[in-house]
C-alpha cells in the first residue's frame, strides 16, 4: 500500500472525529474514530492521521484532504467570534437594532429580547455615501470619513470590519473603495463587504450575513492556519485541501477565509452526511429519504427527494439570519451526549446541554456524572459495554446506572431501567416530531420514504423513530459512524453566485438575462483560476429567484437547458411555468393569472472531483448462515419494563442476502443497529443493512 494514492475525508463532531481514507488504487476504505478535542479540533484530526500512518498509509501519499467542521457553528453558538466594527450608509445605523421586526419563539413572551448586536452602536460608524435602487450614485463616497472611522475602530481594538452600504448589490464601487482604504489604514484587520458576501436585496438579511462573516472569519482563519501547520508537520503535503460548505460542495482552504466565504461553512458538518445519502443511496434517494445524523451532541435531519437533498437560501442559526445557499436541514439537541435532567416543574428533560467529548457520558469514565442518552442506551442493553468502538473503548455500565439512578430514577420515584427507557423515549419522540414538522413545512409525504440513520447513535435509535413516524423501511449504510466523513469523498467543488436585480419577467429580454448570467460566470471562472482549478472543466447551472408581484418572498427556479448561448424567450417563458408548478407544490396554490417578478439571478459553478465509487456485489453462491455471525444473546428493555432476549450478530460476518429476524442487535466497529421485534434486517448488494417491518 505504500505506493498507493489516498483521498481522506474528515468529519469533526462534538464527541468523536471520524476519518475515512480511500485507497484510490484498490477502492479499499480505512476508518478511524478518535475523540474530538474541543479546545483545538485540529489536534483530533491529526491524531487520526497519525493512526492511519501507524497502519501503513504514507502521509505523503494523501493526494486529497476534505474536511467537514463545526468550528464556525460552535463559535457562533458560544459567541466566541471576533470583535467587530461596522460601516453603514449615513442615516441607516439603526438597521441592526430594528432587524426585520420579526420575533422568534413565543409571540406572547413579554420578556422577549433580540440577540445582542454583533457590532454594537459604539463600534458602528455612518459614512456619507448613497446609491439609488438602480446603482446610480446620488452621494459620492466620503473617503475622509472612511479613513477616520478606520483609525477609530483600529484604536478600539476591532479584529474585523463589516461594510454594508445601501444598494451596494447594484453598484459595489463604494464598498470596494472602502475596503481599499481600510486595508491601507488597518492592514491587520479583516474586512467583509456585503456586495461580496451577499449581493442581494433586503437590507437586514444582507447586513446580518455580512456581520456573521466578519464575526467568524478570524476564527476560521486561525483554525485553518493551525490545521495547515499540523498537516505539514504530519507529512500531508498535498495542496488539495478542501472544506465542506453548507451547499453540499467543497471549496479550497484559501477560499474559505477570503472573499466573504466564511459564512458558507456554518452548516459544513451536517451537509456532508446529507450529500453522502444522496450519492451513496442513489436508488432510494429517487423515491425519498429522511436522513437522521445522530452524533454526540445533536441530531441533524434532511430530506432527499428526486435524488438530491432539498435546499434553501434563507436560514437562521443561533437566532441569527443567514441567507446563503445551504442544504435544507434542521438540527436539534438530541445526541448521545445530551444530558438528561429534571426541570423546575419536576419533568424529565433531555438536552440541550451536552456532556460533549470531555468529560463525556458517565459511562466514558472520564469524570462525567450527568446521565446522558448514551448512558440510557447502556442501561437498557442497547450498547455492549465491552464492544464500544470495536472494543477499543470500554464503557462503565455501573457508572451509567449510578448516574441515572441518582439524577433521574430516585428523584422521580421510579426504577433505573424505567428511567433510562424514559430518557430514550423522550429523545426518540423529539426526533420524530422534528421530522414531522419539517415534512409538513416542505410539503413532503413520508409514506413512501426510507429512513437513513447514521452517526454514532443513529442506528441505535432509528427503529424507535421509524415506529413513531409509521415508516416501515430503514437503510443503515455499511459504515454509519463514519458516513459523514465518507460523504466528503462523494462531492464536487461547488461555488454559488447571486446578483439581485428586481424587474418584471415580461420586461426582461433574453439578451439582458444572458449578460447578467455571463458576468456571474466570468467571476466564477476568475475565482476557480485563482484556486488553481482554471484548467478543470466547470459546469454552470442557472436559476432565477422569482415571485408573484406583491409577494414578500421568492422561489428559486431553475433555467433548464439555458446554458451560455442557449437562453432565449422560450426558456424564460418555461421558467415562468416551472415557477407556477413549484409554487403550487410548496404552497398548495399557484396564481397563474398574476404577473411575475425576477428578484435575483443565480449561478452555481461545479468542478467535478474524483469520488468514492461503491461497488454492487453479487450474493455468494453459498452465503454463510446468520448463525456464523452470531455472538450470543443480550437482554434488552424495549419498553423499560420487560427484558427481551435479543440475538447479537457481528455485522462484518453477515454475507450479502443474509437476513436476521428481530429482536436482534447488529454490532460493528463504529455503530450498533437495533432490530426490534416484528422487524427484520438483510444485507443488500452494497452491504447496506435494510430493516423492514413485517
Amino acid at each position: 500500500m505504500a505506493n498507493s494514492r489516498y483521498r481522506l475525508g474528515v468529519d469533526v463532531g462534538g464527541t468523536h472525529t471520524d476519518l475515512v481514507l480511500l485507497d484510490v488504487a484498490t477502492g479499499a476504505l480505512m476508518v478511524e474514530k478518535v475523540s474530538s478535542t474541543p479546545k483545538n479540533p485540529a489536534l483530533g484530526v491529526l491524531n487520526g492521521v497519525r493512526r492511519f500512518v501507524a497502519r501503513g498509509a504514507a502521509a505523503g501519499d494523501i493526494e486529497f484532504f476534505a474536511h467537514g467542521t463545526t468550528i464556525t457553528t460552535n463559535a457562533l453558538l458560544e459567541m466566541r467570534g471576533a470583535k467587530v466594527g461596522m460601516l453603514v450608509t449615513k442615516g441607516f445605523r439603526a438597521v441592526q437594532e430594528i432587524q426585520a421586526q420579526a420575533r422568534d419563539g413565543n409571540l406572547f413572551d413579554y420578556f422577549y429580547a433580540k440577540p445582542q448586536p454583533i457590532a454594537p452602536q459604539s463600534l458602528t460608524r455612518e459614512i456619507p455615501e448613497r446609491s439609488d435602487h438602480a446603482g446610480a450614485v446620488l452621494t459620492p463616497l466620503d473617503t475622509g470619513a472612511v479613513r477616520e472611522a478606520a483609525r477609530e475602530l483600529r484604536d478600539a481594538g476591532v479584529e474585523s470590519i463589516a461594510v454594508c452600504y445601501l444598494f451596494s448589490f447594484m453598484n459595489p464601487a463604494h464598498e470596494e473603495e472602502t475596503r481599499r482604504i481600510l486595508n491601507e489604514e488597518a492592514p491587520d484587520i479583516g474586512v467583509s463587504i456585503s456586495s461580496e458576501v451577499l449581493p442581494r436585496l433586503r437590507e437586514w438579511p444582507r447586513m446580518s450575513t455580512t456581520l456573521l462573516n466578519a464575526y467568524l472569519e478570524p476564527v476560521l482563519t486561525r483554525y485553518i492556519a493551525s490545521l495547515n501547520d499540523g498537516l505539514d508537520s504530519a507529512g500531508v503535503v498535498t495542496k488539495q485541501r478542501y472544506l465542506m460548505q453548507s451547499n453540499g460542495g467543497v471549496m479550497p482552504f484559501a477560499t474559505a477565509i477570503a472573499g466573504g466565504k466564511t459564512v458558507h461553512t456554518l452548516f459544513s458538518g451536517p451537509a456532508a452526511g446529507a450529500q453522502a445519502s444522496a450519492y451513496l443511496a442513489e436508488s432510494d434517494a429517487d423515491h425519498g429519504l429522511v436522513t437522521l445524523d445522530m452524533g454526540g451532541t445533536s441530531a441533524d435531519i434532511a430530506f432527499i427527494q428526486g435524488g438530491a437533498p432539498l435546499e434553501t437560501t434563507e436560514g437562521v442559526i443561533a437566532r441569527r439570519q443567514i441567507d446563503v445557499p445551504a442544504l435544507d436541514m434542521t438540527t436539534i439537541s438530541a445526541g448521545g451526549g445530551s444530558i438528561a435532567w429534571i426541570d423546575g416543574a419536576g419533568f424529565l428533560t433531555v438536552g440541550p446541554q451536552s456532556a460533549g467529548a470531555d468529560p463525556g457520558p458517565a459511562c466514558y469514565g472520564r469524570g462525567g456524572t450527568n446521565p446522558t442518552v448514551t448512558d440510557a442506551d447502556v442501561v437498557c442493553g442497547y450498547l455492549n459495554p465491552d464492544y464500544f468502538l470495536g472494543g477499543a473503548q470500554k464503557l462503565d455500565a455501573a457508572a451509567s446506572r449510578a448516574a441515572i439512578d441518582d439524577k433521574i430514577a430516585k428523584p422521580l420515584g421510579m426504577g433505573v431501567v424505567e428511567a433510562a427507557a424514559g430518557v430514550r423515549k423522550i429523545v426518540d419522540m423529539r426526533m420524530a416530531d422534528e421530522v414531522l414538522v419539517f415534512a409538513a413545512k416542505r410539503g413532503v409525504d413520508l409514506s413512501a420514504f426510507t429512513l437513513l440513520p447514521f452517526g454514532g447513535a443513529g442506528a441505535v435509535h432509528a427503529a424507535a423513530v421509524a415506529e413513531e413516524l409509521n415508516m416501515r423501511r430503514i437503510l443503515v449504510p455499511p459504515r454509519p459512524g463514519a458516513f459523514s466523513a465518507l460523504g466528503l469523498l462523494c462531492t464536487d467543488v461547488v461555488h454559488d453566485y447571486i446578483r439581485s436585480e428586481l424587474s418584471p419577467l415580461a420586461a426582461i429580454s433574453a439578451d439582458h438575462a444572458e449578460a447578467v448570467f455571463a458576468a456571474l460566470e466570468a467571476r466564477a471562472r476568475e475565482e476557480l483560476a485563482a484556486e488553481g482549478l482554471g484548467g478543470a472543466p466547470a459546469g454552470f447551472a442557472r436559476e432565477l429567484d422569482m415571485r408573484y408581484t406583491g409577494q414578500g418572498y421568492e422561489l428559486r427556479t431553475p433555467l433548464d437547458g439555458a446554458a451560455a448561448g442557449a437562453l432565449n424567450a422560450d426558456k424564460l417563458a418555461a421558467a415562468r411555468e416551472k415557477f407556477d408548478e413549484r409554487h403550487a407544490q410548496i404552497h398548495g396554490h399557484a396564481a397563474r393569472e398574476r404577473s411575475v417578478e425576477v428578484v435575483s439571478y443565480r449561478v452555481r459553478a461545479r468542478v467535478a472531483a474524483p469520488k468514492y465509487e461503491q461497488k454492487l456485489e453479487a450474493a455468494p453462491a453459498r452465503p454463510r448462515a446468520a448463525a456464523e455471525a452470531f455472538k450470543g444473546e443480550r437482554d434488552i428493555y424495549f419498553d423499560g419494563k420487560t427484558a427481551v432476549s435479543a440475538s447479537v450478530y457481528e455485522r462484518e460476518r453477515l454475507d450479502i442476502g443474509v437476513e436476521v429476524a428481530g429482536p436482534a442487535v447488529v454490532e460493528q466497529f463504529d455503530a450498533t443497529t437495533i432490530v426490534p421485534p416484528s422487524w427484520s434486517a438483510r444485507v443488500d448488494g452494497h452491504r447496506n443493512l435494510v430493516l423492514e417491518k413485517a
